[in-house]
């Protein structure tokens, strides 16, 4: 009886210390984020061509203007952040401004702008909240299931149905929160790049600023794990696997170009 209060105690804890990472989360400041990734904001003066880039767009998007960042690294890459438009920034990576026109730079912002309007940053976030709390249930129901039941648990647990569900329940909860999790970002990339041409009107500049970037396969060093799915393109550079399908963040660029193609 004591172990099993003490489950419970621990599911409290757990959960209430779920739901404040979650309100730190999603109340995160933003050069906080940008500090994660190395990222130095820029002004107008120094960064001309840029600033009105992200100026052009978040005004075609009712957008307030966002604070611009610069990551220096030679890779190809770039991110939004901020859980509304009230508080959200754009960064870029220095290697993306060296080797982008005008027309491509234009493509790139305008898919990042598309997340901050479609609120993809505070949703990846929750949908991450969600799938450490499905985590928790199942952990603390495995618990519960061994140590946690009445005087007749001893009977109760020797039942291979029962032991072979809870096998299946805590293997392939986690598993399935965190493929859903990625599956969500996946399509949120693909609504970003459509959200794109919407903006610009023209789909080449991002076409061939996802060749570019394909070409490019230098990883960003010291990008934290959390910070991956924000990016244009992942930034890690993890090699492909048959099962990459269901647990990447991005989409392969091929199949984002090809739907950018077909537009």
């Amino acid at each position: 009886m004591l172990f099993a209060n003490n489950v419970w105690y621990g599911l409290l804890i757990a959960l209430i210390a779920t739901f404040i990472y979650a309100f730190l989360m999603i109340n995160n400041d933003t050069s906080i984020v940008m500090g994660m990734n190395h990222a130095h904001e820029v002004s107008e003066a120094q960064q001309p061509q840029l600033y009105h880039v992200v100026q052009d767009m978040a005004l075609v998007a009712r957008l307030p203007m966002p604070k611009v960042y610069i990551v220096d690294t030679p890779a190809l890459n770039a991110f939004a952040t901020g859980n509304d438009p009230q508080h959200a920034a754009v960064a870029v990576t220095q290697g993306l401004l060296d080797k982008m026109d005008r027309e491509e730079l234009e493509g790139v912002i305008g898919h990042e702008i598309s997340h901050i309007r479609n609120y993809d940053i505070r949703l990846q976030t929750i949908a991450l909240v969600l799938s450490s709390v499905i985590t928790f249930l199942v952990d603390w129901c495995s618990r519960w299931f061994w140590w946690g039941n009445s005087d007749d648990d001893d009977n109760n647990n020797n039942n291979p149905l029962k032991i072979i569900l809870l096998v299946i329940i805590i293997c392939l909860g986690p598993l399935a929160a965190t493929i859903a999790q990625m599956a969500l970002s996946r399509n949120r990339e693909y609504l970003a790049d459509a959200s794109s041409v919407d903006l610009t009107r023209n789909p080449k500049g991002l076409i061939r600023a996802l060749e570019t970037i394909k070409a490019n396969e230098q990883p960003i060093k010291n990008v934290p794990a959390a910070s991956a799915a924000m990016y244009l393109d992942d930034p890690l550079k993890n090699k492909r696997h048959f099962w990459n399908d269901l647990f990447d963040t991005h989409p392969p660029i091929d199949e984002r170009i090809k739907r950018l193609e077909a537009m």
